[in-house]
């Protein structure tokens, strides 16, 4: 049977397979052009994921009885930050593959260990920490990507998993990322495969009950709705009906 840890590794792999392949391909210019970030180029994105990777990796090694080097968080952002744009891209490609060989070696009683991330106010299981480290990749993977090709999306199967887990482990990371006040109206939203109920909280389940809009377009414009890359500039093809808009809709999600 395979479970979410099997689904949320392939896809971090899936993510890392089509950015290594990238990364060489990139000339100076591009790596300085503005990425799918408003704030960051493409090598900072890069970069951005590349410090990800080796901070995320520290509490899963540790769980799993590794010795890991004491480093700041800070000083680890300082060094990324002072490395060149085609350092932070190389790097990036050394340490998510690090990432994914600690994630992908643990054994059957390793994924069972809670995991201390140290900004949580609780040991997480090992689900919540890739499904974590899954939506920084998979939305930082298209800030990359569309700062080369307007037309990317986010990875399919990674959109998928990504709507399940909002349902599921990760539905707690709504809260902090959304704005449900800016509505007047409870919207029910039909969505591909499921729909999501906006009150004074936010809700991802698999169904919704009497939708009172429904958003036509793919589970991957879903997700960088909810993450706030759905930009008109980026919406083609994606339309939403009923007694709420997009526009409305991109308040809720603001993104980060």
């Amino acid at each position: 049977m395979t479970t979410l840890v099997d689904r949320a590794i392939a896809a971090l792999r899936a993510n890392h397979d089509a950015l290594a392949a990238l990364v060489p391909t990139l000339s100076d210019q591009q790596l300085r052009d503005r990425s799918g970030a408003a704030e960051w180029t493409v090598a900072q994105a890069l970069s951005h994921l590349g410090s990800g990777a080796e901070i995320s990796r520290k509490p899963i090694a540790i769980a799993a009885g590794e010795h890991v080097e004491a480093e700041d968080n800070q000083a680890i952002w300082a060094r990324w930050n002072a490395s060149s744009p085609s350092d932070q891209a190389a790097g990036f490609v050394k340490h998510n593959a690090a990432y994914l060989d600690t994630v992908a070696g643990l054994s059957v009683e390793q994924r069972d260990l809670p995991i201390n991330l140290g900004f949580l106010p609780e040991p997480v299981p090992l689900v919540v920490a890739l499904g974590l480290r899954l939506n920084e990749v998979a939305n930082h993977a298209w800030d990359v990507r569309v700062g080369v090709d307007p037309s990317a999306t986010v990875e399919p199967d990674s959109a998928e998993l990504l709507i399940e887990l909002f349902g599921g482990p990760l539905a707690f990371l709504l809260g902090f990322s959304s704005k449900p006040d800016q509505l007047e109206q409870e919207v029910r939203l039909a969505i591909p495969g499921g729909g999501i109920t906006i009150t004074d909280a936010i809700t991802v389940a698999g169904t919704v009950d009497d939708p009172t809009a429904t958003f036509e377009g793919p589970a991957e414009a879903v997700v960088r709705l909810l993450t706030g890359r759905l930009g008109a500039e980026h919406a083609a093809g994606v339309s939403v009906t009923g007694n709420v808009t997009l526009d409305e809709l991109r308040k809720v999600f603001p993104g980060y």
